[in-house]
């Protein structure tokens, strides 16, 4: 995915999280990084350095296609996640526009995915980024990339879309945080 000629780099936001810190679950039932999900991903990114996180998720034999590998539709999912995370570091609210994902090699399960994504351009509400997944450590082999387009939303498209239970149950938590952090990033 190309940004336009008039995109610009990405600008951290001032208040974003610290490098080195966790960013934690935005709503505890997202099957990307909520603890409540029993067959989650339970992914867990951390922000670093300029508009980049890495995240890193163990593939259990709930996530496997193929007899002992990893579904090609959980890693799409686990780069959707941490390109998704992104958004906390830029302080605004977005959505999966469009994903391109290459399977370079197999994800045996059992295995640590590394996940390295970061945000390359900016163009109005529209952000292109980017991320790798690596097997068993941060410089392993490369076994999936992907090229994303998120765009910025209101928390309004949460509320007009999303099943007006959940809708509920999230803004009637009494935590103000988890309440706020619900409609933080891509659901």
């Amino acid at each position: 995915m190309t940004p336009p000629a008039d995109a610009t780099a990405p600008v951290r936001h001032p208040e974003a999280p610290a490098p080195g810190e966790l960013l934690g679950a935005h709503y505890e039932h997202c099957f990307g990084c909520g603890g409540d999900q029993p067959h989650g991903l339970h992914l867990e990114a951390r922000a670093q350095d300029g508009v980049r996180v890495t995240a890193e998720f163990t593939v259990k034999p709930a996530h496997q296609g193929a007899p002992g590998l990893a579904h090609g539709g959980v890693l799409a999912t686990a780069l959707d996640e941490t390109l998704g995370s992104l958004s906390w570091l830029l302080r605004v609210i977005a959505v999966t526009g469009k994903l391109e994902t290459d399977f370079v090699r197999p994800v045996p399960v059992g295995t640590v995915l590394h996940l390295d994504a970061e945000v390359t351009a900016v163009a109005g509400r529209k952000i292109y980024s980017s991320a790798v997944g690596r097997i068993g450590s941060p410089d392993g082999p490369v076994a999936v990339r992907a090229a994303a387009l998120f765009i910025e939303v209101k928390v309004d498209h949460f509320i007009d879309n999303g099943r007006p239970e959940e809708i509920r149950a999230a803004m009637a938590d009494p935590d103000q945080v988890r309440r706020a952090r619900a409609f933080e990033v891509n659901p």
